[in-house]
C-alpha cells in the first residue's frame, strides 16, 4: 500500500514547485532540449536536471537522447494518469458510485 502511495505522490509532486510549472509551460508548445530549458528559466544545469528527473519519474514528461542533449516532451499517458488519479482521489465514494449506476445504463 505504501508503494502506491509512493507512486502517487510522485504525480503531485511534479506540479508542486513554480519552476515544474514554469517548465510544463514551456513544453505546451513541443519537446524542448534542455539547453533551451535552461536559457528560458534561467536555470543551472543541475538545477534543470534536478526538475527534470522528477517530472520524467512522475510519468508527466518524457525525455529523449540525441548526441549530448536530452529533449523533454509532455506525455499524454503521464496526463491521462495524472488526471484520473485526482478525479478518483478527490471525488467522494457516493459520486463514483453514482456516475457507475448512470454512466452503464
Amino acid at each position: 500500500m505504501a508503494n502506491t502511495y509512493d507512486e502517487h505522490a510522485k504525480v503531485f509532486k511534479a506540479f508542486c514547485d513554480p519552476k515544474r510549472l514554469a517548465i510544463l509551460e514551456q513544453l505546451h508548445s513541443g519537446e524542448k532540449c534542455a539547453c533551451v530549458l535552461q536559457e528560458l528559466l534561467d536555470l543551472t544545469q543541475s538545477g534543470l536536471s534536478y526538475h527534470m528527473k522528477i517530472l520524467c519519474e512522475s510519468g508527466i514528461v518524457s525525455s529523449r537522447q540525441e548526441g549530448k542533449w536530452t529533449h523533454y516532451k509532455l506525455s499524454a499517458a503521464g496526463r491521462d494518469y495524472a488526471i484520473e488519479l485526482l478525479q478518483k482521489l478527490a471525488t467522494p465514494d457516493i459520486e463514483q458510485e453514482n456516475c457507475k449506476s448512470c454512466c452503464s445504463a
